[in-house]
């Protein structure tokens, strides 16, 4: 009988010790959880802010992809006048 109170004690000694060290590590990631839902709040803070600056630069690249297709379409080619002038070169300067 002695002998098995022996083993009982051990046993809860044992699962006692279990929930003790379990029950200091819990704490340890309750302290850690805080801190990280703060910097979690900068992090989404930062972002939104990123989120914000990419709309706004590509609001910009449309309007400049915009402005440079009008730009292309005023400006003429310049295929004809090369023509021309070699055109010119042929029938009027002499061949050195």
């Amino acid at each position: 009988m002695n002998k098995l109170w022996k083993l009982l004690l051990a046993i809860g000694g044992i699962i006692g010790g279990m929930l003790l060290v379990s029950s200091k590590k819990k704490s340890t990631y309750k302290k850690d959880l805080k801190g990280n839902e703060a910097k979690l709040k900068e992090v989404e803070e930062k972002k939104a802010k990123v989120k914000k600056a990419k709309a706004k630069t590509k609001a910009n690249i449309k309007k400049t992809s915009k402005k440079i297709a009008t730009t292309k379409s005023k400006v003429k080619s310049t295929k004809s006048a090369k023509k021309t002038t070699s055109d010119f070169k042929k029938k009027y300067r002499k061949n050195k």
